[in-house]
């Protein structure tokens, strides 16, 4: 598998997973509105019916019009033809998406609502992932570097970020993050821990695949921690506690903290910043995203999504042993 193709199987793993997070974040009530024409149409792409889905979502907009729903359901149709590698097709309905988007806002906020931001931001990923897989990565970058500065001041930053570092974060040095709040030990720079190696391990309070996550990264640092292996373990808040229930700062922090205890009990002694910026510069739109750095500071892998124990200790011993390039994850060299 190349390394631009594993990174479109990355994104179709992780789409499920960043739009769950970003609903959660936006509007949880208006999610749970019915919303079959988007079903109707991921079906279709499931049995690789391309011109069904196109006729179910034609009879929804021509009872109910174009629609956030239709929006969203017509980036559907993008991302399944991509998925499908079918390449010329994916660009079309992504640059109709696109379009249709940038129509809809002239009379409205991008966040008055969920669909249109999914809908928006699928279409933004789809046309990048189109250049990257046709050899045009920095083309790639380059339209995503130009949609993140049109829409840094709405929810779909971290999803724009997340694709640009996809395509270009590796190979770099780590970003700097913002420590100015924290849990457990007082969290040092980036830079201060050049020499070592270690793991930033985005994780959120609600996220069942973090906790999944978390033996695994315990494991690494019991085995390797004796090497220089640190994890730092940034989190944010999302407005709510248990239950889903509204909660002031102070609140949540508290129940940051109980979850921290519960559940990863060996980040007690570890720095977790927490910081909704932190989330925005990585690109964490996606829950776990994990990032593995070497003695010099350099990003080796940049990860969102979940990974296993075979997956990710690979790399976690290249870095220890101060091996250069990268080990193989799920076909990325």
């Amino acid at each position: 598998m190349t390394r631009i193709s594993s990174w479109v199987v990355v994104l179709a793993l992780t789409v499920g997973a960043a739009t769950a997070a970003q609903a959660q974040v936006a509007a949880p009530a208006a999610v749970a509105a019915p919303q079959s024409v988007i079903a109707d149409v991921r079906a279709a792409i499931a049995k690789n019916d391309f011109a069904g889905g196109e006729q179910i979502l034609a009879a929804y907009r021509k009872s109910r019009g174009t629609t956030p729903e239709a929006l969203e359901a017509l980036s559907w149709l993008g991302r399944g033809a991509l998925a499908a590698k079918k390449l010329d097709q994916a660009q079309a309905y992504a640059e109709q998406t696109f379009d249709l988007c940038e129509a809809a806002l002239k009379t409205r906020k991008m966040d008055d609502e969920p669909r249109l931001p999914i809908a928006i931001g699928a279409a933004i990923e789809v046309r990048a992932n189109v250049l990257a897989e046709r050899g045009a990565r920095a083309d790639a970058v380059s339209l995503l570097n130009e949609a993140l500065a049109e829409f840094k001041t709405t929810s779909i930053r971290t999803r724009i970020q997340k694709n640009i570092n996809l395509l270009s974060l590796e190979g770099k040095a780590a970003p700097a993050l913002d420590a100015a709040e924290y849990l457990g030990v007082k969290p040092t720079t980036l830079a201060a821990l050049k020499g070592k190696p270690f793991v930033v391990f985005f994780w959120a309070h609600w996220c069942p695949d973090c906790k999944a996550m978390g033996p695994v990264l315990e494991k690494m640092l019991a085995t390797y921690g004796s090497k220089g292996l640190t994890v730092v373990a940034p989190t944010q808040r999302y407005g709510y506690v248990a239950a889903r229930k509204t909660a002031p700062a102070a609140e949540e922090m508290t129940y940051i903290a109980q979850i921290r205890d519960q559940n990863y009990p060996w980040l007690k002694s570890l720095s977790v910043p927490v910081s909704e910026e932190n989330f925005k510069s990585y690109g964490a739109s996606t829950s776990p995203t994990v990032v593995v750095v070497d003695r010099a500071g350099i990003v080796r892998l940049y990860h969102p999504g979940q990974m296993t124990q075979e997956q990710i200790e690979p790399l976690i011993r290249a870095v220890v042993d101060g091996k250069p390039g990268t080990a193989a994850v799920g076909g990325r060299p």
